[in-house]
Parts: C-alpha cells; structure tokens; sequence
C-alpha cells in the first residue's frame, strides 16, 4: 500500500479545539484540506453534504477529530446530552466509514485516522497501560471509547485505520486550560481532592504532529497512545500552572463537589486517572516537542 503523495485530507470536527489547530498544522506542511462542519463555511462541506454525496472527490486521507465536551460544565449529565456525546463520536465514525466503504477502491482514501481517549484504560494508581493493555468495558466512558473505536474500522486493505487514543490536550485555546485559567488567573487554582491521581496528557501541537505522521507513515497502524512521556499528577499539574501564573495554589476541591457539579460518572475523568505510556511512539520514533509539563505550560501560558 502506497501512501505517498496523500495532498488532501478531509477533517471532521474541524472547527473543533484539536481540529482547528490541526487544519492550521495540515495546511503549514502543505496539505489541502476540507472540514466536516455542522453548518455552512467556506472550504467545507457539512454533514449532509457528506451523507448525500460521500466524501469529495480526490481526498486522499480523512480524520476525525469531532466530539461533544464531555466536561462542559455548563451541560448536565442527561440522557439527552450522553447521547450526544456518543453520536458525536460513534454516529460519526460510522458515517465516515459508510462513506469511505462506498467509494470506488481505486478511489478510496489511502487512510482513516479517528481519535479516542485514554479514558479506555481503568483507573489505578499504580499499574501501568500501554496499546496492549486491556480496558474498554468498566464504566460509561471506557464502553464509549470501545464502541468509538470499533465504529473507526473501515475494514478492507484500501485504506489503513490509525486510531490515536489521547490523553487531555492542552492548548492555548480550548479545552481545560481554556476552562481552568480564569481561576487559576484569580488565585483560585486547585487540586482535585488528593491530587495523587495521574492526568495522561499531550500538547495539542503533539497530537496534531501524530495525525500528520500518520498520513505520511505506512508503520502507523492501529491504536497509538498519545500522551507525553512524563507522567504527571493532578497536584503536580496544578502547582506547575499555579508556579508559572506566579499565583498560590494550596486550595483543593473535594470529589463529591466535583461529582455534585458533573456527575459521578463523568467525574472520574478528574477524580480517578491512569498512568499512561505510548510504546507504539517509541517504536515508530515520533519526537515529542513539549515532552514535560513544564514546558508545554510554558508554551501555552506565554
């Protein structure tokens, strides 16, 4: 399988936290790019458009990056919004692949790349998971993440499957750091009950660079944790961002207030994590630029 030349990629979620970076990222190495939108925009198409008339003509590679926010603070924890966030990633995986499935096979993107979360993997305070460690069927979020990455499976020898299970992105403009600075910018920055809970995390510049080698590199194939080589806590997390606003950090948030505000099912992914390494990096020797959390605060943060 030639996966040369791959010039256009589709991106579905696009517009989204990770997707915009990474249709500036895609764009800075040269390739083309279309989005996946809900509404109407230029160089896009929505998801209408995708479902009538399939993917456009002379995409090479398509990736999905779409996903309600779990932890928007502002939603509750309804069966409405639950199915929501899994029709944000399994509807659209599926779709994705139903249209993939139905082009012509010289036609067929050479690649499908579909990110998950680290949220797979049971939450320990001691053992460590890489690809090959089981998980996927503990609680709501981990059956989400099995059934988001079973959707990801295009099933054929046209098109390589790369899914990129993600520890928390962090980045200038979204996602926890976009949630977590106005606090922290007060002084009101704090740890998560104990603060022994390990965060599985990667900057948002990293991840994107996965994506990008996983269009150019025929190695990249199947699951790929990613997540950066330093293994931190949410204490750790909390006093590094506290130290570098140059503001206190010696408050912390009881769990039942954290599981009162968002659910104790969806709490987990504060109250409880993982510690998380990426083998499959290693192998296929990607170069983590901010592989500290130091330093990849220090970027955000500037």
């Amino acid at each position: 399988m030639n996966n040369a030349n791959i010039r256009k990629v589709l991106i579905a979620g696009g517009s989204g936290f990770i997707g915009s970076v990474l249709k500036q990222q895609l764009q800075k190495h040269g390739f083309e790019t279309c989005i996946v939108s809900r509404m109407p925009r230029p160089d896009s198409i929505t998801w209408d458009d995708l479902n009538q008339n399939g993917i456009p003509d002379g995409t090479d590679a398509v990736i999905n990056v779409a996903g309600q926010n779990v932890l928007d603070p502002m939603r509750r924890w309804t069966p409405g919004f639950k199915q929501n966030v899994i029709a944000s990633r399994v509807h659209t995986n599926q779709m994705l692949v139903k249209v993939i499935n139905q082009c012509d096979s010289q036609q067929k993107p050479k690649v499908f790349a579909s990110i998950s979360g680290v949220g797979y993997y049971r939450p320990d305070a001691i053992q460590i998971y890489d690809e090959n460690s089981t998980g996927g069927d503990h609680d709501f979020l981990s059956k989400l993440c099995t059934d988001w990455e079973k959707a990801s499976k295009v099933g054929d020898d046209h098109t390589r499957n790369v899914t990129v299970r993600s520890g928390i992105v962090l980045g200038k403009n979204g996602g926890i750091i976009q949630q977590m600075y106005p606090l922290f910018f007060l002084g009101l920055g704090a740890k998560i009950d104990s603060g022994t809970q390990h965060m599985p995390w990667i900057h948002i510049e990293d991840i994107c660079n996965i994506f990008i080698q996983a269009l150019r590199n025929e190695k990249f194939t199947g699951v790929i944790n990613a997540v950066a080589p330093e293994i931190v806590t949410n204490e750790q997390f909390t006093k590094t961002f506290a130290r570098l606003l140059r503001r206190p950090s010696f408050l912390f948030i009881p769990a039942q207030i954290i599981e009162f505000i968002f659910s104790s099912e969806r709490a987990v992914m504060m109250t409880q994590g993982q510690k998380v390494i990426s083998k499959r990096m290693e192998e296929l020797g990607v170069q983590i630029k901010y592989p500290t959390i130091e330093e990849a605060l220090k970027n955000i943060l500037k």
